[in-house]
């Protein structure tokens, strides 16, 4: 059995913004049944939806730099897990969690150093880890502190650290000025260090300094050394190969599962798919749009962010609306993309029925009323939601990158290469013609319904890389 200790800056329910608290709502629980034992330390927002705490360090000094914060740490238990709360009202106590008001906290150098520095404390005086495992780059200086800050004190002796990168897009870049802030050594800001392209990165102290470093999918990894995905990473990354690997997110099935979800009107599985047909039909009256069963069903779930393709969605408007399909559509993000699914939904408003925002429900019931489920993203490091799709018999329409790649098949889905408003249109009346054959689109189903992306396999690899 391993001792883990996992940082991060969220994890569902208790904090969340995207797939990243997904993961660690899933992944601490899959290894903790497996038979490790697993602590997870994140801030304790505002916004934090958590009850039950136990209160069990008042007032633990943490030094960082010229800053001397007195924290306290509470507990819960969440699945077999430990859950540690970092609680600094003055850094964490506010209305966001990295933002507010589209603008990033000015000390998010701060609020997320302290989360790293902390994290030493706690395996000082709480829970002393055979392994740190940090995710993304909130968490990227522990590396840099446990082999540069901490290099000699004995406590940390034959500790090791993982980073995983969950989107390399996001990494942490700060003034070097920042380094004072951070308690960081002044001659480690050069090129092989911790300097990057004239600021420092949290990120990369993650990579130069961690053991090993994941990210979550195979292709991924692959991806993010080249230039086209590498957010100029990619020599890096490549110099570091050696200790780079690719795990493919999993899912949680517990709470995707159309036999037993409690936000569908009605379930089903391979052997009965009627309740599937009475879930489009409840999910196209909640959307407002015609009972056309015979026409397929689009469903979209998502950011509304450049990383995510919706933009070729708005160079093929016109053939959309003159095609057979209507679109289900939730999400909520940039104003260009939310104003681009109004003007469909203005326009055609039998065919796209458009809700702007997040609804945890209507999210469940457009994977299960939906007949397919388009990801169209420029880069995907994992997904989950085609995998959600799979197992909801809702066929995902996909570029082929990153996780989409690993995780969607011929068999089961359909899949454009091409970043092009065309590949996707031609990718999308692929589909459609697929549906008319209503015999095969079942067997499709059935086969994409049977694929198992459950955290079982992923934390069997993970538990690998600690036990290396």
């Amino acid at each position: 059995m391993a001792r883990i200790l996992m940082v991060t800056p969220e994890a569902s329910p208790f904090a969340k913004t995207g797939g990243l608290g997904d993961v660690l709502g899933s992944l601490p629980a899959a290894l903790a049944a497996r038979g490790e034992d697993v602590a997870v330390l994140l801030p304790r927002y505002r916004i934090a939806h958590v009850s039950g705490l136990d209160r069990i360090r008042h007032a633990m000094p943490v030094s960082m730099g010229p800053h001397r914060f007195s924290v306290d740490v509470d507990l819960v238990m969440h699945r077999g897990v430990r859950y540690l709360f970092l609680d600094c009202p003055p850094l964490y106590d506010r209305a966001g969690i990295y933002n507010e008001g589209g603008w990033d906290y000015a000390d998010n150098h701060i609020r997320f150093g302290l989360l790293n520095r902390a994290a030493l404390e706690i395996a000082r005086n709480i829970f002393r880890p055979d392994v740190f495992h940090s995710h993304d780059w909130q968490a990227g200086l522990l590396p840099l502190y446990l082999r540069s800050t901490l290099a000699g004190d004995p406590t940390f002796l034959g500790l090791k650290c993982i980073l995983t990168i969950h989107n390399l897009g996001y990494q942490g870049n700060f003034p070097p000025g920042a380094m004072y802030d951070l308690g960081i050594d002044p001659s480690l800001y050069h090129p092989e260090g911790i300097e990057f392209y004239g600021r420092i990165s949290f990120l990369k102290a993650g990579v130069v300094w961690a053991d090993t470093v994941t990210t979550v999918s195979p292709t991924y990894a692959r991806e993010i050394q080249t230039p086209e995905f590498g957010f100029g990473f990619d020599g890096l990354l490549r110099s570091r190969a050696y200790k780079l690997a690719g795990i493919l997110n999993g899912v949680d099935y517990e709470e995707w599962d159309p036999r037993r979800d409690p936000n569908i009107p009605a379930h089903y599985w391979i052997d009965d798919l009627a309740g599937k047909a009475e879930c489009k039909r409840e999910l196209l009256a909640e959307l407002g749009l015609p009972q056309r069963e015979d026409r397929p069903l689009i469903g979209i779930v998502s950011r509304f962010a450049h990383q995510k393709g919706f933009d070729l969605l708005g160079g093929i408007g016109a053939p959309l609306a003159e095609e057979n399909l209507a679109f289900a559509v939730l999400g909520s993000g940039e104003a260009a993309i939310e104003d681009m699914f109004r003007r469909f939904a203005y326009l055609h408003p039998g065919k796209f029925g458009v809700r702007i925002g997040y609804d945890n429900g209507l999210a469940h019931r457009i994977e299960a009323g939906s007949d397919m489920f388009l990801m169209p993203s420029r880069y995907e490091p994992s997904g989950l939601s085609q995998m959600y799709s799979l197992r909801y018999g809702t066929l995902p329409i996909v570029r082929a990158t990153g996780g989409l790649e690993d995780s969607v098949d011929d068999e089961t889905g359909f899949k454009f290469r091409d970043y092009a408003p065309a590949a996707l249109l031609a990718a999308i009346q692929k589909a459609a013609g697929a549906f008319e054959d209503r015999q095969t689109w079942q067997s499709r189903m059935r086969r994409a319904m049977l694929k198992d992306f459950s955290w079982n396999a992923s934390a069997a690899r993970y538990q690998d890389l600690y036990r290396s």
